[in-house]
């Protein structure tokens, strides 16, 4: 693994960011750096499968995001890790695996249960939540951050708005963690492991489904199984996609954007002073936090033509990697990008996406993420790290897996 003061002097054909080693002590930012100034458009040959281009600059994350037509998320999925055959027709229901116009089509769906309106709604039951879970902290003085906390309140908002019982949430807890651990031994770390967690999830699904046909409810599992595409209904494997898409996006991200923000007012103290004078800071803390953390570090897409980016050649057929967290520190639009800055406005971070594939749920990310730290600012103003965070082994996701804290108890 090449850490961030050796990344300077490595030759840049050694780097493979194919292998989540790369990734261990959180986003190798120096080495993107480098690549963003030496090599924006660079040529990762890689140890297992084909090689695959890594695109850093924030232009060019832009660009490609949105020519789909010259770039697609359906040729060869979004995901480096190259899928099976009999994976393959599943994982290419998901939406995020299609390219527009089906994509648009498939969108619609779901897009009114996150607009802002929708989601504005849910804020008291948001807040109410929220406190319920600092509660059951509060008193203790200490806890495990991110399962305590973190995970907690997107889990409760996406199966409540699912319909899933709120007793089933540590098993989708449980689903998400090792869908996205393929590659750390704590979670999963086998792919075949998160094969089981996916069809075990596709089974409850199902069951859900029928659920919902048979007795329907003012929930998403209702829309999705009333819903029609070109005057189709959804067939059981399309309904058991969009679930699995809908309830690990809805937690994941958003959980490991409310640990990493935590770990970055610890880390930074004098922004979390900034935030306890002055509350109306939250909402560019909110985006600052996302463009910090960037959860999804990078999503593949692949050439359907021949084309020259910056003076490189990309074949047809060959796959690009974009990578957010380079783009978010762009010193072309962020000049002290490497600066944590509550405050920070404009902020055109591109941690939520750009293009047809925005992510679906942002509003209902920056919600949560708003008012988890407007309660815990006002409860449990110094929390403070009592140990390192641990990592998720990932080149996908950036997640944190365990972060010790201790704070004064509430009485």
């Amino acid at each position: 693994m090449i850490s961030s003061h050796q990344s300077a002097r490595t030759p840049l054909d050694s780097i493979d960011l194919s292998t989540p080693a790369e990734f261990a002590d959180g986003f190798p930012h120096a080495l993107f750096k480098r690549l963003r100034a030496e090599a924006p458009i660079f040529w990762n040959a890689s140890a297992e499968g084909d090689g695959f281009w890594v695109v850093t600059r924030y232009k060019d994350v832009w660009d490609i995001s949105l020519d789909q037509a010259t770039f697609s998320s359906a040729r060869r999925t979004v995901f480096l890790r190259e899928v099976s055959p009999e994976e393959d027709l599943g994982v290419r229901q998901q939406m995020v695996n299609m390219d527009p116009p089906l994509h648009t089509k498939y969108r619609r769906l779901v897009n009114l249960g996150f607009s802002p309106k929708m989601v504005n709604r849910l804020e008291p039951a948001i807040r109410k939540m929220a406190n319920q879970i600092i509660d059951g902290v509060a008193a203790r003085g200490e806890c495990d951050f991110v399962v305590d906390v973190a995970a907690e309140l997107p889990l409760q908002v996406i199966v409540e708005m699912m319909g899933v019982p709120q007793e089933d949430r540590q098993r989708v807890f449980d689903w998400s963690n090792r869908l996205i651990g393929s590659d750390d031994s704590e979670y999963s770390g086998s792919v075949t492991e998160s094969r089981i967690a996916a069809m075990e999830m596709f089974q409850y699904a199902q069951a859900l489904a029928e659920d919902r046909r048979a007795h329907p409810r003012d929930d998403l599992a209702t829309v999705l199984t009333q819903a029609e595409i070109e005057g189709e209904k959804l067939t059981e494997s399309q309904f058991n996609n969009f679930f699995l898409l809908l309830m690990v996006a809805g937690n994941e991200t958003t959980r490991n954007t409310i640990s990493g923000g935590m770990l970055a007012l610890c880390q930074h103290p004098e922004q979390r002073r900034r935030l306890l004078a002055d509350p109306s800071l939250i909402t560019t803390g909110v985006d600052e936090m996302v463009r910090w953390v960037s959860p999804v570090m990078q999503f593949v897409r692949t050439a359907q033509r021949d084309v020259e980016v910056r003076g490189a050649t990309i074949r047809e057929g060959e796959r690009v990697t974009i990578w957010y967290p380079s783009a978010n520190r762009d010193e072309e639009v962020f000049p002290d990008g490497d600066t944590f800055d509550v405050g920070r406005t404009p902020n055109d971070h591109l941690g939520f996406g750009i293009g047809p594939h925005f992510c679906l749920g942002a509003n209902l990310a920056r919600l949560e993420i708003r008012v988890m730290f407007e309660e815990l600012l006002r409860r449990l103003p110094d929390i403070e790290l009592t140990a390192p965070p641990s990592r998720l082994r990932s080149n996908f996701i950036g997640g944190i897996k365990h972060m010790p804290v201790r704070f004064t108890p509430e009485r």
